[in-house]
Formats: C-alpha cells, sequence, structure tokens
C-alpha cells in the first residue's frame, strides 16, 4: 500500500496559531499607521495646493538645518526622507530578519509563494513602465517608481470599507510587503547609490560590526544603541549610499529568536517599541513633506499624456496586479504548492489590485530617479498618487464583491464552541477535542432530554381534572 503524499502545501492555507496573532498584531498597528499615512497626504495636497497656505508650506519644508561641517545641512523634506525613514527601514529589516528566522520565509515551500509573487510583482510594474517610455520616447530613468508596495496605505483601505480579509490572505499581503520592501532597498542601494566617499563608508561598516558586536556580547540600553546608531545613518549618508540602508542593516542584526527562559525575542521586543514611532510618526510626516504636490486640472492630465508619468500610473495599476497575480498562479501551477480550498483566485486577483498603492518608497524612488529635475519629480508624484488612488478603488470594489466570503470564513476562523479560548479549527486534528465537542454535544442532549420531559410532565398537570 502506497503512503499518502505529505509533501504537498496549500498556498495562502490556514496560518499556525502564534502566527495568526501576530499577523493581527502587525495588521492592528500597520492599519492605524495607514490611516494617518492617508491624513498626512491629504493634509499635504491641501497645503500644496491652497493659495493662502502654498507658500508657508514650501518655506517650511525647504527650511534648511542641521550641521554644516558634518554634512547634514538638510531641508525639513530631506531630513523626513532620508533621516525618519531609516526608522520604516529599521523596522522592514527586523520584520524581515524575523520571516526569515521563525516565520514563513524560513521554510523554502512556504517562502516561495510570495518571494515569487514579490519578484513578478516588481518585475512586471518595471516591464510595463519601460515598455510605456520605450515607445513614447520618455525616460527610463524611473522603471522602480511602481516596483514597491506601500503595507500601510493598503491596510488602510482595508479598514476603510471595514473588510474581514481571511487570516491567511491578509498575511500573505503583509509577507509579500516585507519581500517587496527587501528588493526596494537592494535597488536604492544599486541603482541609487552616488559617487561613494570609501572613509565614511568604511566607518559606517565599522559602526555597524560594533554594533553587531555590542548585540552578540549581550550589552542593553538604548543609551548606548541610539547615539551609535546616529553616527551609523551619518557615515553612511555621507557615503553617498542612501541613509535608509543603515536602518535596514541594524533591523537584520536583531536576534528575533527568543532563547530559553525568554518570553520574546530582542527583536520582536524592539520592534513591538519602534513601529507605532514608524507608523504613528516617521512615515506620517514624510508623506506630509513628499506628497504635497499640485494638482491643478493640467497637472493631472499631464499624468496621462507624458510617458514618465502614464508608465508609473499602468506600473501600478496593471503592472502590480499582472506580476503579483501571475507569480502566485505560476507557483501553484508549477510547484507542489496548490490554492487553498477556502480561497478563489478571485480573492487573490482583488489583494493583487490592492497591492498596487504604491506610495511611501515609491515617492522616495521618484525623487531618487529624477534628482534635479523638480518639476519632473513632482509630475511624478502625481502619478504615484493617481496610481495609488485608482488601485484603491478598484481594489474596493472588488473586496467588497468579496467581502460575504470574507465574513463567513472568519466567523468559521473564530468559532469556539468548547469555550476553551482556542479557535475550534486550529483543533479539528486533535483527538482530546472531538472527546470533548462530542462530551458537550452529549450534554446539551441530555439537558434537552430533561427539558423536554419538565415541559411534558408540565403538560400532563395541566391536562389532568382537578
Amino acid at each position: 500500500m502506497t503512503a499518502p503524499r505529505t509533501d504537498s502545501r496549500k498556498a495562502l492555507g490556514r496560518l499556525s496559531l502564534p502566527e495568526r496573532t501576530r499577523v493581527v498584531e502587525a495588521l492592528r498597528t500597520e492599519t492605524v499607521g495607514g490611516v494617518l499615512l492617508l491624513a498626512a497626504a491629504v493634509l499635504a495636497l491641501v497645503l500644496a495646493n491652497v493659495p493662502g497656505l502654498r507658500d508657508g508650506y514650501a518655506s517650511v519644508r525647504d527650511f534648511h538645518l542641521g550641521p554644516a561641517a558634518l554634512g547634514l545641512d538638510l531641508s525639513v523634506g530631506h531630513w523626513a526622507a532620508d533621516g525618519l525613514l531609516a526608522v520604516f527601514f529599521f523596522v522592514a529589516g527586523v520584520e524581515l530578519k524575523r520571516e526569515l528566522v521563525a516565520g514563513d520565509l524560513r521554510d523554502p515551500k512556504a517562502a516561495a509563494l510570495p518571494v515569487i509573487a514579490a519578484l513578478c510583482g516588481m518585475a512586471a510594474p518595471a516591464l510595463v513602465y519601460t515598455l510605456v517610455n520605450v515607445a513614447g520616447g520618455g525616460s527610463t530613468a524611473g522603471w522602480a517608481v511602481p516596483t514597491a508596495t506601500d503595507i500601510a496605505f493598503a491596510l488602510a483601505v482595508l479598514a476603510v470599507i471595514g473588510t474581514s480579509l481571511p487570516s491567511a490572505l491578509r498575511a500573505f499581503l503583509l509577507t509579500l510587503a516585507v519581500v517587496d520592501d527587501l528588493f526596494a532597498i537592494l535597488i536604492i542601494a544599486v541603482f541609487f547609490t552616488s559617487d561613494l566617499d570609501f572613509a565614511a563608508l568604511g566607518g559606517a561598516v565599522a559602526g555597524l560590526a560594533v554594533f553587531w558586536v555590542l548585540l552578540r556580547t549581550g550589552v542593553r540600553g538604548w543609551y548606548v544603541y541610539v547615539p551609535l546608531a546616529l553616527v551609523v545613518w551619518a557615515l553612511m549618508y555621507n557615503s553617498g549610499v542612501h541613509a535608509t540602508i543603515a536602518g535596514v542593516a541594524m533591523g537584520l542584526m536583531l536576534r528575533c529568536t527568543p532563547r530559553e527562559g525568554e518570553r520574546t525575542s530582542p527583536g520582536e521586543r524592539i520592534e513591538h517599541l519602534v513601529r507605532p514611532l514608524s507608523a504613528g510618526l516617521a512615515v506620517p510626516l514624510f508623506a506630509l513633506f513628499s506628497a504635497g504636490v499640485s494638482l491643478s486640472g493640467g497637472a493631472l492630465g499631464d499624468v496621462f499624456s507624458r510617458p514618465e508619468t502614464l508608465g508609473v500610473v499602468l506600473g501600478l495599476v496593471v503592472g502590480k496586479t499582472l506580476g503579483i497575480l501571475g507569480g502566485t498562479w505560476l507557483t501553484a501551477r508549477f510547484t507542489r504548492a496548490s490554492l487553498s480550498e477556502e480561497l478563489a483566485w478571485a480573492d487573490v486577483f482583488a489583494v493583487a489590485v490592492l497591492a498596487g498603492i504604491g506610495f511611501t518608497v515609491s515617492l522616495l524612488i521618484g525623487e531618487l530617479a529624477f534628482e534635479g529635475d523638480a518639476a519632473l519629480t513632482d509630475e511624478v508624484k502625481a502619478a504615484v498618487l493617481t496610481g495609488s488612488v485608482i488601485a484603491a478603488v478598484l481594489s474596493s470594489v472588488l473586496l467588497k464583491i468579496r467581502n460575504d466570503r470574507y465574513r463567513r470564513l472568519c466567523e468559521a476562523e473564530e468559532r469556539d464552541e468548547d469555550q476553551d479560548g482556542i479557535p475550534d479549527v486550529y483543533e479539528q486534528d486533535d483527538p482530546e477535542y472531538h472527546l470533548r465537542m462530542a462530551e458537550m454535544h452529549e450534554r446539551k442532549a441530555a439537558e434537552h432530554r430533561r427539558l423536554a420531559e419538565v415541559m411534558g410532565g408540565a403538560g400532563d398537570q395541566h391536562d389532568s381534572p382537578a
């Protein structure tokens, strides 16, 4: 008798209970951050387009501060892009490290789906952008602008429309965004690095080495690590490598597996502390000083007439959708993975459209790609906003259509008939669970029989002659 195969894997199947709990916590924080990000972006657009506020907004954004002797005399907008976003990328680095050592990316079979989907979801928008600009005679310098997904903005859309996604599908979106962030970081490091200052770069590497040694020797105290992190960031900025890379590198160095006697790892504790700072302050302030572009009728018309801006819009709306959906289908078609029976391809399609919301990293890459051309940079930012809004609207419609199905799935996941605090779906393969359920149903049946006997006896007394 041939033993059944056990090496197949359900793509987007049910998460383990601890992983599901972690995803819910991350979603809660990111969703709040996404709402703040959305509010900051709207405020930036108002400040940049209301005549009485436009000049004041521009003067604050362009105001310079910082020690010039250290090469850090930067505008407020520059501080937001290079300084505050380093906090965002630090959290991304910790999240990536956690996924690599303790999450889905630890298992190559499980990692195949989000990695392939993320790679295809970055390659397809870049290809769409390049084809549009080659055909239209535009600049191909912005090929990387539509490749990034803004997870906070995407989750903010979910919060606004009130959709309850199955936990596995939400985890797929989160993990895909983590992988997306990793490759966006690599793109910034490889393609948008200016002339290198090897002395400053060597100093940054030495600082990172000291950071690593301190972590491994168990040195504790924010007063040690925060000043060191600032020094590493400043050296990385002056080296010509984008300063956010320093945040990623330090995040990847943190230990994300708990040791004996530890409830949580240092990486998880620090991420828990820093994530609200990133989602609630760093990213919204970046949006406040980067999303303020003119949205006059002429500017919006140019978004669909210039190849550079049209390529960004089509890359986000069309390229992202085709890339992620195609990558997921290829994984299910040519590997042992198969789509979970609880989900339909329409669900994956809706999330693929949702991933077309590009904001934080797309705005950053747009500034780097067209540095020196302020007018084109603003037009590309307007294209990022336009493409993100289109993706948000389309995905909202699709998710609303699937809403009833999601609600039923979530109700099934949350059902806890034996009231032991663990959803029944996680106990279905446990023999003790089936014994408890049988005992519970027997008790209910006995209670119904006793109630029927009482009611029957009462009826007999009522009907008997006095």
